[in-house]
């Protein structure tokens, strides 16, 4: 989020300094994530739609808005077929309920002006159910009771932050500060009229016309140290996914299993996949204002995790098991997941099943951003760009 609204102001010929707590940006959650391209199908658990609504403008306009920001072609960094969704058998939401579900998000997306602009254009986009037979070559149905084909695809967040790594580099009008954690906003006024001032881990910076604080796990802290309203709820959670090279060509489908507290597993290429498993990943969770302390795994412990989220995978989409015989390479990596929303996902009155409530928050030149989903930060982006100038 804070890259992409550096770019964008810089290529508006605004001056822009960038703060990042890591040693370069997209070190974190950015760069090590499952790379959805939402357009809403995730979240059946708010059949209102609300979330599909907020998420569909984001989701049309990444690949737009990220090829002008990065200086390249997407298209090779994304998958290439329809995903799969299968309801698991304790999904917090039932088979035909879920059909309804997707063919209406469907119909939004098609309908939509950008939907010929989306990762594959959407204009005669289906969703459809898929037969018995092609249930059982997909998945075990002893853990799964339906199984759907749905125009979402993802992109290859690794490749994609290189791209966004080297895009900043080449921009003179951006001013990094690296290894600098913010841990507050210092205003000269009563207000939060410019000019500001950033505090960091390793000083005062400034005076600024504006500041965006677009941080994930850490934007909630700054906004209430500026005595700035909260959410009514909220939650963060640690969650560590794997990231697996294989040494040949494998046919797995890029799969998602909903609703809960499930997994999913991506195909870039054949070579490239993302594997998680919710409860396998998730390492820390919280509802305070700064997240919880997380241990961190030693190499062992990550070994024996990776093997565990491939397994449990495994249990539901059998071809994900042949990968255990040409890993190449993995990595267990992850991030922060911030949310207004609490509760398990096992729940179906859990509010984490929405995510209609994020957005930019603005007082004055102070700018707060809820990224909400990685998909809709270059959207996001541009508007705040949009305002500051």
């Amino acid at each position: 989020m804070g890259s992409a609204t550096a770019l964008c102001l810089a290529r508006r010929n605004v001056r822009v300094t960038l703060f990042d707590a890591a040693h370069q940006p997209f070190a974190g959650a950015s760069r090590w994530n499952e790379g959805k391209i939402h357009l809403g199908y995730l979240y059946a658990g708010d059949p209102s739609l609300d979330t599909a609504r907020r998420l569909l403008p984001g989701g049309l306009a990444f690949k737009r808005l990220t090829e002008e920001l990065v200086g390249c072609s997407i298209d090779g960094a994304t998958t290439e077929q329809d995903e799969t969704f299968l309801i698991h058998r304790n999904s917090v939401v039932p088979p035909d309920a879920a059909a309804r579900y997707f063919d209406a998000v469907t119909a939004m997306a098609a309908g939509h002006p950008e939907a010929r602009g989306y990762l594959a254009p959407l204009t005669h986009a289906r969703s459809t159910r898929l037969s018995e037979a092609a249930l059982e070559a997909t998945c075990d149905t002893a853990h799964v009771v339906a199984g759907f084909r749905v125009p979402e695809r993802s992109v290859y967040t690794p490749w994609l932050a290189d791209r966004f790594v080297d895009a900043l580099s080449s921009e003179p009008r951006i001013e990094h500060r690296m290894q600098s954690r913010v841990v507050g906003v210092r205003r000269t006024t009563g207000t939060l009229a410019p000019p500001l001032f950033i505090e960091t881990s390793v000083g005062v910076d400034g005076p600024f016309d504006a500041v965006v604080n677009a941080l994930w796990e850490g934007r909630l802290a700054i906004d209430v140290a500026l005595g700035l309203p909260t959410p009514s709820i909220w939650s963060h959670r640690f969650r560590l996914s794997a990231f697996l090279r294989a040494v040949r060509t494998v046919e797995v489908p890029s799969t998602v299993v909903v609703t809960g507290p499930f997994g999913d597993v991506k195909n870039y290429g054949g070579r490239d996949f993302y594997l998680s498993w919710y409860l396998t990943g998730l390492r820390a969770e919280g509802s305070g204002v700064a997240p919880p302390p997380v241990t961190m795994l030693d190499t062992g412990a990550q070994t024996r995790v990776a093997g565990e989220i491939i397994d449990r995978l495994g249990e539901v989409v059998p071809s994900v098991m042949a990968l255990r015989d040409c890993v190449a390479d993995v990595r267990l990596e992850g991030g922060w997941v911030y949310a207004e929303g609490r509760g398990s996902l096992a729940d179906p009155t859990s509010t984490l099943h929405r995510r209609d409530r994020v957005g930019i928050t603005r007082t004055g030149a102070y700018f707060s951003v809820d990224t909400g989903k990685y998909s809709i930060a270059p959207w996001l982006a541009s508007e705040v760009a949009h305002l500051i100038v």
